[in-house]
């Protein structure tokens, strides 16, 4: 809606002829005129006519007003008065600059008519944005897909309408759209997912809309922080990844326990049982359940996830393990849970450590170009350096394992295999070498462990090995070389079949009947000693 006064200025424009003053100081008429803004100094806005000019040096005219300094004459023609510090901008002084012209006649006033310019607008402002709108801002990842995410907004001192853009090109874009471009409001395009991404970044432009040569835009980067929802299930640790999304399997827990154990806490591996909620920031408290059970023989602390064994297994031949179903589900959300397996095995009691026969073990070897070569005993034998364990009643535990301790670079050149025999890389040796390796056999049921030294030394080619003890040459001085590739061939041949004789011994163990072999599954041999559990001392 127009206001008055541009109501008659409209209508004075349509009844003087363009802003010529007919008869000025005898009832002329106002100066209606037009100028666009950022006009230079000096642009021209109205020529001042006499119509009647007697004593034309007489006449005096004059511009007062509240917009006056706007103005200035120059004869009977009224210029724009600007500078370079002062520029006309429609957007600063308004849309109309009003102004006075007086007329004297030797210096009488005579009439006085109203100067009216109006201001026209030139696209010459850049839009902005309102800087509330583009602060950066939190967004939950429960948000729905096409819902409203935020809203932008920007202005234009030149009153022209504004669209909005997505800026394709900006790193997280895909994730939102805009439905409606002159509102400002951005939609949500795909989900959120706090677990996989939890800072986004969006360029929005603001374009002018109007129709002239200069399309001025503006951008404004908006970074949105994910907030984490509670969408996630537990999870039991620890966890393994199957995939870049962070989705895990369940751990297996295992325990062992034996015939005495009984009112006693379980220690599991990989342990303690434990999990947590799948939403890191949120962490939700999580209750433990035992949904399978052997009437109540296990029990489970709800909050620690803790479980005890409250009666002890009779017979472990006939309730060798037992595998307890484990829930943990949200305390706020029962719907959210997961469900694993804590597997029990009853095994025979572990009474005796492993030991050695011998604290020092001692072998040589004989200078020679092949990659792989047996370390020898003085007796002419290959040298097994093997653990005995009490439990067993032939001594030998299938749960013990050797390996070379580390202590010095010489580790590098040897090599034990599972059955307790060295192998050296004979290439990397040099004659008169001698190597102290260190043993180490550990019961990977039990965790018990023995340490035995072994020294070896190395032979030049050709020359025959003496007993450290003082003992007779095993070998003549006579044909040294072929004693010597004799001796490694039947070294081979006797660790060949020793190791054939192994498998096959432990092929016969795995044939005897269904109960031995279902004790050792549990990872205990089925000859375990009865006898009291008083541990004997290691002899050297």
């Amino acid at each position: 809606m127009l206001i008055p006064w541009r109501t008659l200025f409209y209508q004075m424009v349509l009844n003087v002829s363009y802003d010529i003053v007919k008869s000025l100081c005898l009832g002329g008429h106002d100066i209606l005129a037009a100028i666009k803004e950022n006009s230079p100094m000096g642009e021209f806005i109205a020529n001042i006519t006499i119509a009647e000019e007697p004593r034309v040096n007489s006449i005096r005219l004059c511009l007062t007003g509240e917009n006056a300094g706007w103005f200035y004459l120059e004869g009977r023609t009224i210029r724009l008065n600007t500078s370079f510090s002062r520029g006309l901008d429609r957007e600063v002084q308004g849309s109309i600059l009003l102004a006075s012209l007086t007329c004297y006649e030797e210096d009488t006033k005579q009439n006085e008519y109203r100067v009216m310019v109006e201001i026209l607008n030139e696209n010459d402002n850049l839009p902005y944005f309102l800087e509330k709108t583009i602060q950066p801002r939190s967004i939950s990842e429960l948000t729905a897909v096409n819902s409203v995410a935020f809203s932008v907004k920007a202005k234009d001192a030149d009153g022209d309408i504004i669209t909005y853009i997505i800026d394709k090109l900006s790193p997280d874009a895909s994730y939102f759209r805009i439905d409606l471009p002159n509102s400002g409001i951005i939609i949500l395009n795909k989900p959120l997912d706090f677990e996989t991404k939890t800072e986004l970044q969006v360029n929005i432009c603001a374009v002018q809309e109007m129709n002239t040569i200069e399309k001025y835009n503006t951008t404004a980067t908006i970074k949105i922080s994910v907030l984490d929802g509670d969408d996630q299930y537990p999870q039991f640790l620890p966890c393994s990844p199957v995939s870049e999304h962070t989705i895990c399997t369940n751990p297996l827990y295992i325990a062992n326990i034996s015939e005495e154990a009984e009112n006693t806490i379980l220690h599991f591996s990989p342990g303690p049982i434990h999990a947590e909620d799948g939403d890191k920031d949120i962490l939700a408290p999580v209750t433990y359940a035992i949904l399978s059970d052997d009437n109540g023989r296990f029990t489970i602390n709800h909050e620690t996830g803790e479980i005890s064994l409250r009666r002890r297994v009779q017979n472990r031949l006939m309730a060798s393990s037992f595998r307890l179903l484990i829930m943990a589900s949200q305390v706020n959300d029962p719907k959210k849970y997961t469900v694993t397996t804590a597997l029990v095995r009853v095994v025979a009691e572990n009474r005796f450590p492993p030991y050695f026969n011998r604290t020092t073990y001692k072998g040589f070897i004989i200078e020679n170009s092949s990659p792989a070569t047996l370390v020898s005993t003085y007796g002419s034998e290959v040298l097994i350096i093997q653990a005995t364990d009490r439990d067993f009643k032939d001594g030998i535990n299938p749960k013990i394992t050797y390996a070379l301790h580390p202590i010095a670079t010489s580790t590098k050149l040897y090599h034990i295999t599972e059955d307790g025999i060295l192998i050296a890389k004979a290439t990397h040796l040099s004659a008169f070498d001698r190597h102290i390796l260190e043993v180490v056999a550990t019961d990977q049921e039990s965790g018990d462990v023995a340490n035995a030294t072994v020294d070896i030394e190395v032979l030049q080619r050709g020359q025959a090995p003496r007993s450290p003890f003082g003992e007779e040459r095993l070998f003549g001085d006579v044909n040294v070389g072929i004693a010597g590739g004799l001796a490694a061939v039947l070294l081979l041949l006797a660790v060949a079949a020793f190791c054939l004789l192994l498998r096959l011994l432990r092929r016969w163990r795995h044939r005897r009947d269904p109960v031995e072999r279902g004790s050792v599954a549990l990872g205990k041999h089925p000859n375990v000693e009865p006898s009291s559990p008083i541990r004997t001392h290691q002899t050297p």
